[in-house]
């Protein structure tokens, strides 16, 4: 599957890699809220090896991390801090994940634009991950005159969806949930989940589980143009 997203970005990118532009580029500031919190921001704490593909331009290898509080991808110049603009026809990879920026809706037509990382692709749909924070702000302890508090954390949330024709539904990461989103196909899932003792908690698994339903669904004597046609979201 990462030999097929690679060849998914050479093709939409220059063989000639040069200075990224300063036309792609964001002056930001760091954040400092969060210093003294447990867990961190970013999806990992150092700057790796990435490159940046601007459809219009070209390719061009930069050290990036991505920011999830601020859904941005970060580097610096110098003393000063960047991030890459935010446009569908900019993308990036950084340490094997593949980063795209997204205008997509949900299936009531809400937005939900942003950072998302292909996980999976298939001529019907493709499957993303999408990384958030959830905060826990500082408490103070109970019975402490001190005055001391327990510090803040950060901890990384995973949410994966599965988008056809920039349409997007989440995938639920538990059995129950996820079969009643799947209801066309219900009793076969359910057994197939058993059988093949799924763990729709290990990416590889719910890549498998999905793969299995668009393989259901194209085995009906009239097969449904589009795989989201009987998929309940809950977005």
């Amino acid at each position: 599957m990462r030999k097929v997203l690679l060849l998914l970005f050479l093709t939409i990118s220059s063989t000639l890699l040069a200075q990224l532009p300063r036309s792609l580029l964001k002056s930001t500031e760091k954040i400092t809220t969060f210093s003294e919190y447990d867990g961190s921001m970013y999806m990992k704490a150092r700057y790796k090896e990435s490159s940046v593909i601007n459809e219009k331009t070209g390719t061009y290898d930069v050290k990036l991390k991505y920011n999830i509080y601020t859904d941005a991808l970060e580097l610096t110049q110098g003393s000063k801090l960047y991030e890459i603009i935010k446009s569908p026809t900019i993308h990036a990879r950084i340490d094997g994940d593949y980063f795209y920026y997204c205008d997509f809706k949900s299936q009531r037509g809400l937005n939900r634009d942003g950072y998302y990382i292909l996980v999976e692709l298939n001529d019907k749909y493709r499957i993303y991950k999408r990384l958030t924070l959830k905060i826990k702000e500082p408490e103070k302890k109970q019975h402490v005159n001190s005055g001391l508090t327990d510090p803040g954390e950060l901890r990384t949330v995973t949410s994966y969806f599965i988008e056809e024709g920039g349409i997007i539904v989440e995938l639920p990461l538990n059995k129950k949930d996820i079969l009643a989103i799947f209801t066309d196909k219900g009793a076969e899932l359910k057994e197939y989940l058993k059988k093949e003792k799924i763990r729709l908690r290990k990416e590889e698994d719910l890549i498998r589980f999905v793969a299995r339903y668009n393989a259901l669904k194209s085995a009906e004597d009239n097969p449904s143009q589009s795989l989201l046609t009987n998929i309940s979201g809950r977005n």
